[in-house]
């Protein structure tokens, strides 16, 4: 396992200098010896203590805070203090934690992130730096950037445009690259780029920390995300550039416009469609079904959801179906009733799933027309699988499928107990954000997560250590594959469709070597690896430890 790592004579700060700097300090767990020789006698209280003691203390502060939002701000305030604290408590103590530095409660600290802001932790680039762009990421204090996380604010989760207020995002992101992959801190960069916001609520609020102004759109947009993509590798050569929230408008656009350029890819595309897809292999291991004959049927049909089609798609021509065949397999259900060719206004992502059938007002008529197996929910309209909705699937399905994924909780299409309740706990249910388990005749029910935290960790640690030239679909198909695969047959006997996260770091070493594996048959590896790829992805991965300074 790699360290923090030290370049021989590396300048350790001194002093108060040193207690200061969240990289280098460790607080109590600095020797006498360090103390003496780093000038830190009187700055401490006497006592030396572990990493495994200091983290006790946190967790015994951090489980007294009164809300989620207390907790997150506490963990933020250990980040900026101690950042090898911070990775080895997370590290440790994963299940627990992970529901605060990710969804559901990073959606409320988006909400108000201008409120908590205590320290930046990323790249701010504006509008009003245009052609500045280059100089400004070169002044960042690590050299040595290997994945970037970006986002214009535009589509946080489901609670839509939050502005600069969107950095908590490619934060959590970028946390969750080093706890889950091992991707070491120094080598993540999240950066917001604030081209305005049409949220009113935002520019009226005194404390907003972004640009005042409406949200720029046309030449002048794709101009900044130019200089953006095109700086980024000036400054980090081969950098990785995952692309998070951007408003549906631009997200398929810009993806397209880049993939082929920039070794780069979209979280809520590929990555959201990955570990659905995941999903749904387990959840044929569950029905005994096959997965090749299933009708799935989406409530909405943004990024996630057109996504998370053509992910499916792919995995049914890899299992002999003809390309049409394969589309018609997906239905979507938008604001306008269900999708079909003779609709107008169609987006030329939504025309690929647009079949010749009858239009359809709503999803309730939709599912009783066409009797899908799957129901898959990306809308953000929290509470739409009602119990109409989901009893209509029951009497169609021995075991509907219901996949509600929208973030955070309160955009959640259903809750667990819903989907258990309404269909006579029968339902294989997965969600976006976490929900407890539900009782029912004495069962107990335990909800899977369908977390895009299993997949684009192990993904970027692939990437990254294969020295992909692109990220490519295929990639992302095997990590699908290489996720499901560690299920056990003991979690399916328990309906369960993802393995426990306290597994975290293995399943990224898995995926990880099945994308480097992928990039590799591909010819897009840049970096040869030596040996066997999981023992080469596991040897690489950072564990925070203290190392001595003396």
């Amino acid at each position: 396992m790699e360290k923090t790592p030290l370049a021989e004579n590396e300048a350790i700060p001194r002093g108060i200098q040193l207690l200061h700097d969240n990289f280098y300090n460790k607080g109590t767990a600095f020797t006498l010896k360090e103390r003496k020789v780093l000038g830190l006698e009187g700055l401490l209280p006497p006592a030396v203590f572990t990493i495994e003691e200091q983290v006790m203390r946190i967790l015994e502060n951090f489980r007294k805070k009164p809300s989620d939002i207390e907790k997150y701000i506490f963990l933020t305030a250990l980040m900026d203090r101690n950042l090898t604290l911070f990775y080895r408590t997370l590290i440790d103590n994963i299940e627990e934690m992970l529901p605060i530095i990710y969804t559901p409660t990073v959606g409320q600290a988006c909400m108000e992130f201008s409120h908590i802001f205590r320290r930046p932790n990323g790249l701010f680039l504006t509008a009003e730096q245009k052609g500045r762009f280059s100089e400004l990421m070169g002044q960042w204090h690590e050299k040595d950037i290997k994945v970037i996380v970006v986002t214009d604010g535009e589509r946080i989760l489901g609670l839509g445009d939050l502005g600069a207020a969107g950095m908590g995002i490619p934060i959590g992101k970028l946390t969750l690259y080093t706890v889950c992959a091992g991707i070491h801190h120094r080598h993540c960069l999240p950066v917001l780029i604030d081209v305005g916001t049409h949220n009113v609520n935002q520019l009226n609020d005194p404390l907003y920390i972004g640009l005042r102004q409406d949200r720029i759109r046309g030449d002048l947009y794709d101009e900044i995300l130019d200089e953006f993509t095109t700086s980024a590798r000036e400054n980090f050569p081969g950098v990785l550039i995952q692309f998070e929230d951007f408003g549906n408008r631009n997200a398929f656009r810009v993806l397209t416009r880049y993939r082929r350029r920039f070794c780069c890819f979209n979280d809520d595309i590929q990555g959201t469609a990955c570990v659905t897809l995941a999903g749904l292999y387990n959840a044929m291991r569950v029905t005994k079904a096959s997965f090749k004959n299933q009708r799935i049927l989406f409530l909405g049909a943004g990024e996630a959801g057109i996504g998370i089609g053509e992910m499916i798609v792919a995995a049914m021509l890899e299992e002999g179906l003809p390309l049409q065949e394969a589309r018609e397999k997906c239905w979507f259900v938008d604001s306008k009733g269900l999708i079909v060719k003779d609709r107008d206004y169609l987006t030329d992502q939504k025309k690929p799933f647009a079949h010749g059938h009858p239009h359809l007002p709503d999803l309730l008529s939709s599912i009783q027309t066409l009797r899908p197996t799957v129901l898959i929910g990306v809308s953000g309209l929290g509470g739409a699988f009602n119990r109409k909705v989901l009893k209509t699937m029951a009497e169609i399905n021995r075991k509907p499928i219901i996949f509600a994924l929208s973030n955070p909780t309160s955009k959640s299409e259903c809750t667990a107990a819903e989907a258990y309740t309404w269909t006579e706990g029968r339902a294989v249910f997965a969600s976006g954000s976490p929900f407890p388990a539900s009782v029912l005749d004495g069962k107990a029910l335990i909800p899977s997560q369908a977390n895009n935290a299993y997949v684009f960790p192990g993904v970027g640690l692939g990437v990254i250590e294969s020295g992909a030239s692109q990220v490519t679909d295929a990639m992302f198909l095997a990590a699908a594959q290489a996720l499901a695969t560690q299920v056990s047959a003991k979690d399916i006997a328990d309906g369960l469709l993802y393995p426990s996260f306290q597994k975290i770091r293995h399943i990224s070493t898995v995926i990880a070597a099945a994308v480097a594996q992928m990039a590799a048959d591909q010819g897009l590896a840049n970096k040869n690896i030596p040996g066997d790829y999981f023992n080469h992805m596991q040897t690489c991965m950072y564990d925070p430890r203290y190392v001595p300074y003396v």
